[in-house]
């Protein structure tokens, strides 16, 4: 593996240069890779997996809104597409990316289809890190791998097709084969990762839910909501306190961040807005701080996934999130927040629609 300087700590790497894709294919030739489940990374990894040249199926309900979805995709009924219980029977790889709550419903069904030999792979490690709640233990006799893209699946699809790939963690709970590491590096190279860096599962859903809940999911939204709220409170208009809390920081500054860093950003904004920035910053630090601690405890303690699994366990579970989804959607925040994107050029748009069409740029 390649050895990168993280910032004064060296970890090692694995790249597309010294694991490239025709590795990838001698190390699977073999392979019968089954996708389980159609709904986020399911289609994005089974389709990158499959324009690189893999023998992939997929594994779904018949008939449901997934096994309509992977049929529009290509995938043949009785030749690429079959029921779950079939394809987990047909794969020597079975990629199993239904969501943390139908993969503990599933795993009965699942289990016993497993071949010996094959490989029980993962894009998360929930089921396995809190079996305990989930009942998801694998036997002894498969190999157990993770993937884990640092993204959505529609950011690994989009990213694939634009040959930049998407970062992903790696890790390998159980070889039973032998070939545990090869295969799962096969494979993250096969979905087109960037580059993959080594993990553990335990490590790799402890720092996921507390980013999820933290600052790429949860703590952004809150952040958002409450500085629009303050700007609305003091007389400011819709238009100008979206642009000022979400408009400008996903158009404009964070690409900066993107592009060469926090420091490049500040270092291209006004004096005004550096200073005032660079003064603030450890006040909000000091504000957050014990939050984080609080959600990194309930993660590690198993009292986040308790919860998770009791919550998205109630019978009307879908209809209570459609109705939090709703609340968002018609606040005046993200009312404001579509009336702004209706106005960006047509031209990017248009930009943005033919990025995600084709098979432009394989991963190599």
């Amino acid at each position: 593996m390649a050895k990168i300087d993280f910032g004064g700590v060296v970890e090692e790497v694995v790249t597309r240069q010294e694991f490239p894709l025709k590795k990838a294919r001698q190390v699977l030739r073999d392979e019968v890779i089954a996708v389980i489940g159609y709904g986020s990374q399911g289609p994005a990894q089974a389709l990158n997996l499959r324009d690189n040249g893999f023998n992939v199926i997929v594994g779904v309900r018949p008939d449901g809104t997934s096994w309509k979805r992977a049929k529009a995709d290509g995938f043949k009924p009785g030749k690429s597409l079959f029921p779950i219980s079939e394809a987990v029977t047909r794969g020597t790889i079975v990629a199993y990316l239904l969501s943390d709550a139908a993969q503990r419903e599933q795993w009965p069904t699942v289990k016993p289809c497993l071949q010996p030999g094959a490989a029980l792979y993962f894009s998360h490690g929930f089921s396995i890190v809190y079996q305990k709640l989930t009942g998801v233990v694998p036997p002894p006799n498969v190999d157990v791998i993770m993937v884990a893209p640092k993204g959505s699946g529609l950011s690994v699809r989009r990213n694939f097709l634009s040959g930049a790939g998407i970062n992903s963690s790696f890790a390998i709970e159980q070889d039973h084969t032998g070939r545990a590491r090869e295969r799962c590096i096969a494979m993250g190279i096969g979905i087109g990762s960037g580059y993959l860096f080594p993990t553990t599962f335990q490590r790799e859903v402890f720092s996921d839910l507390t980013g999820e809940r933290g600052v790429l999911m949860g703590c952004l939204a809150g952040v958002m909501e409450a500085q629009y709220e303050t700007l609305r409170r003091h007389g400011h208009s819709p238009s100008e306190a979206f642009n000022e809390t979400v408009e400008e920081l996903t158009q404009s500054l964070i690409r900066l961040v993107d592009e060469k860093g926090m420091d490049w950003m500040y270092a291209n904004c006004s004096a005004t807005a550096q200073r005032g920035a660079l003064d603030w910053k450890p006040r909000f630090k000091k504000a957050v701080q014990p939050l984080f601690e609080q959600l990194y405890r309930a993660v590690a303690s198993g009292k986040e996934a308790e919860r998770v699994i009791r919550a998205c366990g109630r019978k009307d579970y879908q209809q209570q999130l459609a109705r939090e989804l709703a609340a968002i959607r018609d606040s005046e925040m993200w009312r404001a927040g579509a009336a702004v994107r209706a106005l960006r050029p047509k031209e990017k748009a248009r930009a943005i629609t033919c990025a995600t069409k084709g098979v432009a740029g394989r991963s190599a």
